[in-house]
């Protein structure tokens, strides 16, 4: 089943305590888009870039059945840009430089054929522009999955939460869900947050795994422990594109399916982390998917 998703496609440059990177490829829809693709095609994107993005990762891209007529392309123009440092720990980082660039005069516009997608998921950018593309689609989707940040919560909360109320599902890590509903216990935190409208919330928690919270029903997936990881940056859009990746490949939106959900995106990020950018998402086989969901499973699995 068809996937529309909206967000960045841009530039990275990264540094981590295991290396550096010039400008690599990034943004949240060109990693949802990438994990996405394993489960189900076409994966439908709706960003802006300028002429100086590689035309070469839009073919690859394209080659895993991802649809780009929706990706705006500025001439003269420079695509988003960022460059963060992260910290021993990883789960800290600084941020070195912040470019929109053609980000500033976004405008998205879905192409006729995206409008009646039957996933929607929406990468974290300005909450109006969220609730733009919304307004777009010409049926409702079956499930509409947001992302957002605490950027959006310092500066735009009224619009935010007017896009939350539109949504099934808010994914957020657990500081951002504390800000948003001003309570520190995720469980009370979860309830304030339904009332906002989302019948699904997800609070990730980066390596302590995620949480999925529907009707006061609370499922939890841990992380998987890895030798290595070289850079979190977009593990967060690339749980995002498993998990509706494979809600959209099963059909299935049911609570019990969003678990098995959480632990498909729990897997994809696992194998996003383990490389600089999306350099890990390019060459995975089915096989190693199945293989590291089987050691999840083996994770959190016991008998009483």
């Amino acid at each position: 089943m068809s996937i529309v998703t909206v967000g960045t496609v841009a530039f990275d440059a990264i540094e981590t305590p295991f290396g550096k990177t010039d400008k690599i490829v990034g943004g949240a829809a060109t990693y949802i888009a990438w994990s996405a693709s394993y489960f189900t095609k076409p994966i439908n994107i709706v960003s802006i870039i300028g002429d100086d993005f590689d035309m070469n990762e839009l073919e690859a891209l394209k080659n895993r059945g991802v649809n780009t007529d929706g990706i705006e392309i500025r001439t003269g123009e420079k695509s988003f840009f960022w460059s963060g440092k992260y910290h021993n720990d990883m789960n800290s980082r600084d941020t070195l430089v912040t470019d929109l660039n053609v980000l500033l005069s976004f405008n998205p516009i879905l192409p006729e054929s995206y409008k009646n997608g039957e996933y929607l998921m929406l990468g974290n950018i300005d909450p109006a522009l969220q609730i733009k593309v919304i307004e777009q689609m010409t049926t409702r989707p079956k499930l509409i999955v947001m992302d957002t940040m605490n950027f959006w919560m310092d500066i735009a909360l009224d619009t935010l939460k007017k896009a939350i109320s539109m949504v099934d599902v808010l994914t957020i890590n657990d500081e951002e869900a504390r800000q948003l509903s001003g309570q520190y216990s995720l469980v009370k935190a979860a309830k304030v947050i339904h009332e906002m409208g989302p019948k699904f919330l997800v609070i990730k928690k980066g390596e302590h795994g995620a949480l999925l919270f529907h009707n006061g029903e609370v499922f939890f997936a841990p992380a998987l422990p890895l030798e290595d990881v070289f850079d979190p940056t977009g593990a967060g859009d690339t749980f995002a594109g498993g998990f509706i990746g494979h809600l959209a490949k099963t059909g299935d939106i049911s609570f019990d399916n969003m678990k098995r959900a959480i632990i498909y995106g729990s897997a994809m990020a696992s194998f996003c982390v383990e490389k600089f950018g999306t350099e890990a998402l390019k060459s995975l086989t089915q096989e190693a998917i199945d293989n590291r969901v089987n050691e999840f499973v083996k994770l959190a699995h016991f008998s009483v």
